[in-house]
């Protein structure tokens, strides 16, 4: 399996270890997430799972599971999990407050983001965590919407 990341805008190959990035969620309002970069994205991405490792990079039958995050100083943190290759094809959302999902928010690259997926960052440190350690399973500790069951508009155009 092949693992690697994008945080604090900085690509690297394997993910990085807990203690590494937890302040990202943990420190005081102002301090946390990537706003030191003026990049409020990052992913882990793990190629090859459920032991598709040995196909090559261009074979659909090897699965890759992606965690994409968007950090918001009050918000908290939206996460996108998605798995696909090998018949997969699943995208699920972290599942905040959907009362909200009509409400949006702009992050720094100018995208709409529906604040009803946003999560507590306290909540999404342990989604972190438990994504790191399980290997790209989608973490159980929160709760997460198909992308299916989203009402249209959920994600309006920009």
């Amino acid at each position: 399996m092949r693992k690697h990341s994008y945080f604090a805008s900085r690509f690297r190959e394997g993910w990085p270890e807990p203690a590494e990035i937890e302040r990202y969620f943990l420190a005081p309002p102002g301090k946390r997430w990537f706003f030191e970069t003026r990049n409020d994205s990052g992913g882990l991405t793990a190629e090859g799972v459920d032991g598709t490792g040995h196909f090559g990079p261009a074979d659909r039958r090897r699965i890759t599971v992606y965690l994409d995050m968007w950090g918001h100083p009050e918000l908290g943190v939206q996460f996108t999990w998605r798995k696909s290759g090998g018949g997969h094809s699943e995208t699920f959302y972290s599942m905040g407050d959907l009362s909200r999902l009509g409400e949006h928010v702009r992050n720094l690259h100018d995208t709409l983001l529906p604040v009803g997926l946003f999560i507590p960052y306290q909540d999404a440190w342990e989604a972190v965590k438990e994504f790191i350690e399980t290997d790209g399973e989608r973490p159980k500790g929160i709760a997460w919407v198909e992308e299916n069951a989203l009402p249209a508009g959920t994600f309006p155009a920009p």
